[in-house]
């Protein structure tokens, strides 16, 4: 914790505030909530009082009561929208001054900036903006300029930026977010980790449940169907792959996202109407999906640190994505997987069919890929290193460090 990173005055705590510490956690969606799992929990065995905000949603109830915590429905619009967001400024606001939370991390790029905002204005002694990608860099013109007037000022009303990875933190630093004293990194990446458990070769009926033939070479996504993930090149390059490999078959383990990136209307008909492309739907959870794949491809262009990416490393397969922001960092290059350059549907199929043509380069590729998911992102260790990160701050001495 850099002595450098005092910003403002900050409340007296006791010794022991750690101890019985409250902190609220907060992000705009309910189907965010699925990146807490685990998080909330940890912070809650660790000491702290957690309660839980974002929009209402089946998530939103399911991941309260799986973790024990407590929780605070506040509706909350993902797009722009100024009255909306005003109302949703003073709710959150109102909530944090009757709360009077020790600690306060908000995260997404809507309730990072309403949370961070209203956490200022409240005076919580300690404000974490948890970073986990930048939306901006998919954006142009105008829209560019308001979401990164939005990060700029929700790192500004933040004592710490939390950066889900080390490309992200270069990113947001060489894009002026915030000053280097403010943007930190807790091990090597990812905001919870993955269940090595969990997430583990085995059996899956998962071939049999969608009708793969048993010598089908099966290509995997997971993931929000969107344009900034990838899919449209994907599907593209799928068309090169099936010419290669007459046998690959392209399992898409997502939802087609009703967001500002969503798919055109040709993509999803082609998706729905291809008979080597298989749509599952939201899942949640992918393990079963995994051990079904050969490989895993994310195409994306933009991420903070993609977890599908060490989840189906975990699982013990290759992974093939790119060198965008948040995901070069998801991959050992030609250890675990392969990186290639966004956008280029033949890029692609150029390493997709040089791994499904070297059945021994996979095997390799998946054992060393669960093997470094051990070492490095093992959620006990993630969780941990987060647990005691905010322990720290509560901390007299991390007072005297700024926060």
């Amino acid at each position: 914790m850099s002595a450098s990173a005092v910003r403002e005055p900050v409340r007296d705590l006791p010794a022991c505030a750690a101890e019985r510490a409250s902190i609220v956690v907060g992000v705009t969606s309910h189907e965010t909530c699925h990146a807490l799992k685990g998080r909330l929990k940890a912070l809650r065995e660790a000491g702290f009082r957690v309660t839980l905000v974002c929009r209402h949603g089946p998530l939103f109830d399911r991941i309260a009561a799986d973790e024990k915590v407590e929780s605070i429905a506040i509706p909350m619009k993902r797009e722009i929208a100024p009255l909306s967001d005003l109302i949703s400024l003073f709710r959150i606001w109102r909530v944090l001054r009757r709360l009077r939370p020790d600690l306060a991390e908000f995260g997404t790029p809507k309730a990072g900036l309403l949370g961070t905002i209203a956490a200022r204005l409240c005076g919580v002694p300690r404000r974490i903006y948890m970073l986990r990608g930048l939306r901006l860099e998919t954006a142009t013109g105008f829209k560019r300029r308001v979401l990164w007037a939005a990060e700029k000022m929700a790192a500004g009303c933040a004592h710490v930026v939390l950066c889900n990875s080390e490309s992200l933190r270069a990113q947001a630093l060489a894009l002026g977010v915030a000053p280097a004293d403010k943007l930190h990194l807790l091990g090597e990446g990812s905001s919870h980790g993955v269940d090595t458990e969990r997430y583990s070769p085995g059996e899956s009926d998962v071939r049999v449940r969608y009708g793969l033939p048993p010598d089908a070479k099966v290509v995997g996504f997971v993931g929000r169907l969107t344009r900034d993930k990838g899919v449209p090149e994907l599907v593209e390059a799928f068309d090169a792959i099936v010419q290669a490999e007459p046998k690959a078959h392209l399992l898409l383990v997502g939802w087609f996202d009703a967001s500002d990136d969503l798919l055109g209307k040709d993509v999803r008909v082609k998706i729905e109407s291809h008979p080597h492309i298989h749509l599952t739907g939201y899942q949640e959870s992918a393990a079963p999906f995994y051990r079904a794949m050969d490989l895993m491809v994310l195409p994306t262009w933009r991420e903070g640190f993609p977890n599908v990416v060490l989840e189906a490393a975990a699982t013990g397969i290759p992974v093939v994505t790119t060198i965008s922001t948040g995901s070069r960092d998801s991959v050992v290059p030609e250890v675990t997987g392969l990186l290639i350059p966004p956008g280029y549907p033949e890029a692609i199929s150029e390493a997709v069919v040089k791994l499904l043509r070297d059945p021994e380069q996979r095997l390799r590729m998946g054992q060393a890929a669960r093997a470094w998911v051990m070492e490095h992102f093992n959620d006990e260790h993630v969780l941990g290193l987060t647990a005691a990160y905010y322990k720290g701050m509560m901390t007299p001495l991390a007072q005297g460090a700024g926060y």
